[in-house]
């Protein structure tokens, strides 16, 4: 039997930060990855063209720049660097204009200007009051819910009257928010298009934060990437980990996790191997998959294992990747410069998209979140050519045909034609991942799903993945969720890693272990009896 203080399922970049805090600590830790990469969702390979190179999935960081825990682990001292676009994003309209947000805030400040006079002023405004609590809320957003020490930094900075008004603020729709903090359309789709990164409509309450936060991370910091591709991230936090005496194992997917009195003994793999976990057993893959298939009902509250059964993903995704012989031919060259490019939909466009997929139907004309990889890195693709990728969502199904992808594919790349006449004839290469292609490469992005779970208020906080604490401990003593399963969810920003590795750490102390466990038992008793 192979033994480790702590056993780590899954080496996706949540795994990773988990499986690094705790060999910190001086434990001895074992990752078990089911595929031949680490990384997850956090890749990069040459899938198009040769010396085009992709980010597979995810692309652009802000949340993983700002983030408190992707910094605290000093990732530039294993080879990370990062860049940026000349502009942040740009969101196309449909009759050409663009909104730009660029990290000189003078220039977007006229960007939004041209929308309506004073939008200038208001966006300067609404950057003003995010910077007066933007610490604060990161530490909010990446700490275990509830989050006491910062939460409380954050109402004495603010005072009674500030946090009502924050308070309010994260309950607005994107669309309220929006018509609250400007005229003009320009700066209200800069917000809109962010939230829409999530599956929320810009009608949904929440919605709001979500654009405001990656708008104004934006303004703050960009919209890095790392030079060299995303899978820079990766290797550093392996780096790092091999540092540490932390080992990987690939192609060794786990398939059940051992329980003995209520408490997680290790693992067991699809080779028949057992695996021992001295302290900890840590799980970077999906709730579901988590508690219904690796644990089992047996180990389970009853009403937990209820619960599971709403527990709901976000949409499903069509990603594309092109290598463009030469750089896009936009129409309106205010997007040449941008890194992201929102494009196909104004407001109204927005919520028409979102209604076809609420009601389970195709949007005939998609949404699309584009990414100039070159522009942003040149050493994605040779010089003076642009590697680009662009994706769209679609209803969650359980099965989508070849032929419904292709059509849907066909309409990307219309949306595409219209704001960049020409651009097909400058394709040289072309891949394609359908929600069951990004399943496979991924087996964590169910059905395409790459937030975990729907971002709705209903699945956040102390409601994620299950109405409970909203940590990432569980019903079986010393078993943690460590994905975007749990609070706070998707985005590559390593929080719920590192809460769950924080927690095994905690429940580990001799003075505060048995207690800890009590304690967690007693409320999980009191939730799902």
């Amino acid at each position: 039997m192979e033994r480790a203080d702590a056993i780590v399922i899954g080496a996706g970049h949540n795994g990773l930060v988990a499986a690094n805090l705790l060999a910190d600590a001086g434990w001895n830790v074992q990752v078990l990855e089911a595929t031949p990469h680490p990384g997850g969702a956090v890749r990069s390979g040459y899938v198009t063209a040769p010396g085009y190179l992709s980010d597979l999935f995810s692309s652009f960081y802000p949340l993983g720049f700002a983030s408190p825990v992707m910094r605290g682990l000093g990732l530039d001292e294993y080879g990370l660097e990062w860049t940026h676009a000349p502009d942040v994003l740009t969101h196309l309209l449909p009759d050409g204009r663009a909104a730009t947000v660029n990290r000189d805030l003078e220039r977007t400040m006229a960007s939004m200007e041209q929308f309506a006079p004073g939008d200038g002023e208001r966006w300067k405004h609404a950057y003003d009051d995010w910077c007066a609590v933007s610490a604060d809320m990161l530490k909010v957003l990446f700490t275990p819910f509830p989050p006491v020490r910062s939460g409380l930094q954050l109402a004495r900075r603010l005072r009674v009257g500030g946090s009502l008004r924050l308070a309010r603020r994260l309950l607005l729709s994107v669309r309220e928010l929006g018509s609250e903090l400007f005229e003009g359309e320009g700066a209200k789709l800069a917000l809109a298009g962010c939230a829409l990164h999530t599956d929320l409509s810009p009608e949904e309450a929440g919605g709001g934060v979500y654009g405001w936060l990656l708008a104004m991370l934006g303004q703050e910091y960009g919209w890095p990437v790392p030079v060299g591709g995303a899978q820079r991230i990766t290797q550093a936090l392996v780096d790092r980990l091999e540092a540490r005496g932390g080992r990987i194992e690939y192609e060794t997917p786990v398939s059940r996790i051992l329980v003995a009195r209520g408490k997680a003994m290790g693992v067991r793999t699809a080779d028949g191997r057992n695996w021992r976990a001295r302290r900890a057993v840590v799980a970077d893959v999906p709730a579901p998959a988590l508690f219904l298939d690796l644990v089992g009902e047996r180990w389970l509250p009853s009403r937990f294992a209820e619960d599971l059964e709403f527990f709901r993903w976000d949409g499903a995704t069509v990603k594309v990747d092109w290598a463009v012989d030469g750089k896009l031919p936009w129409k309106n060259p205010a997007a040449a410069g941008s890194g992201t490019v929102h494009l196909g939909a104004d407001l109204n466009g927005l919520t028409r998209y979102a209604a076809h997929l609420a009601t389970d139907s195709v949007p005939p004309h998609p949404f699309l979140l584009l990414g100039q990889m070159s522009t942003a890195d040149p050493s994605h693709s040779p010089a003076g050519t642009e590697s680009v990728w662009a994706y769209t969502h679609l209803p969650h199904r359980a099965h989508w045909s070849p032929d419904e992808i292709d059509a849907h594919v066909a309409r990307m790349e219309a949306v595409l034609e219209e704001h960049a006449p020409g651009f097909g004839q400058l394709v040289t290469g072309r891949n394609v991942f359908s929600p069951a292609d990004l399943q496979r490469e991924n087996p964590s992005l169910v059905g395409g799903a790459l937030g975990g779970g729907t971002a709705a208020a209903y699945q956040q906080l102390f409601l994620r993945p299950v109405p409970g604490l909203g940590r990432p401990d569980t019903p079986v003593d010393r078993l943690y969720l460590a994905s975007a399963s749990a609070h706070p969810g998707g985005g590559v920003h390593g929080a719920p890693g590192a809460n769950a590795a924080r927690a095994a750490l905690t429940r580990n102390r001799i003075l505060t272990g048995p207690a800890y466990q009590s304690m967690i038992n007693a409320a999980h008793h009191a939730i799902y009896r």
